[in-house]
């Protein structure tokens, strides 16, 4: 907690951080830009290349938000510089993805195929490669826009403990449960 919130936050080249006098945080950076509204008690200082965050006590909540604001604009940093990246595939017999836009249309097993729109800020790409599950990659500069929609498409169909199926994150590791036999 206190000890992420006393590291400064390093500013690349073609960064610029302004703090605003209602305490919002505004990083601009070559891929676009992010606000973050800061707590009062929590104090924002731009030096140089470096960001700061200083907090006015030692009580647990002064503590927990040092921390948390520190590591939101790392993320924000990160993010206008070079971006965030998630990959989903979808594992299953006869589950498919395709994208309009940002319209994204999955056929994941159910009666009817569902529609997702997934926000503006974000870039949709679907692939189906031979032999491979389809995937889905999001793109964008807001890490928890991109974390939240993920779930949200992941929730459509989670991955499921015996045979594996659903969509699921790429790399995620899914424990899989003996069947009833396995108890004999």
């Amino acid at each position: 907690m206190s000890r992420i919130g006393k590291q400064p936050v390093i500013l690349p080249k073609g960064v610029t951080v302004t703090v605003s006098s209602d305490n919002v945080l505004t990083v601009k950076g070559p891929k676009g830009e992010l606000k973050q509204t800061i707590d009062r008690d929590i104090k924002a200082e731009v030096t140089d290349d470096h960001l700061t965050f200083t907090r006015p006590t030692d009580q647990i909540r002064h503590r927990a938000l040092h921390g948390l604001y520190r590591a939101l604009v790392q993320n924000m940093v990160k993010g206008v510089t070079d971006g965030y990246k998630r990959q989903l595939e979808l594992i299953g017999v006869g589950f498919k993805a395709s994208n309009q836009g940002n319209i994204l249309d999955l056929a994941l097993g159910y009666s009817h195929n569902i529609i997702f729109e997934v926000p503006k800020e974000l870039k949709l790409v679907t692939s189906q490669e031979k032999g491979e599950n389809p995937k889905i990659t999001l793109e964008g500069i807001d890490r928890q826009l991109i974390g939240q929609v993920a779930a949200k498409i992941r929730g459509l169909r989670k991955p499921e403990p015996y045979k594996g199926k659903g969509v699921r994150y790429v790399g995620e590791v899914v424990r899989k449960k003996a069947g009833k036999s396995a108890g004999k």
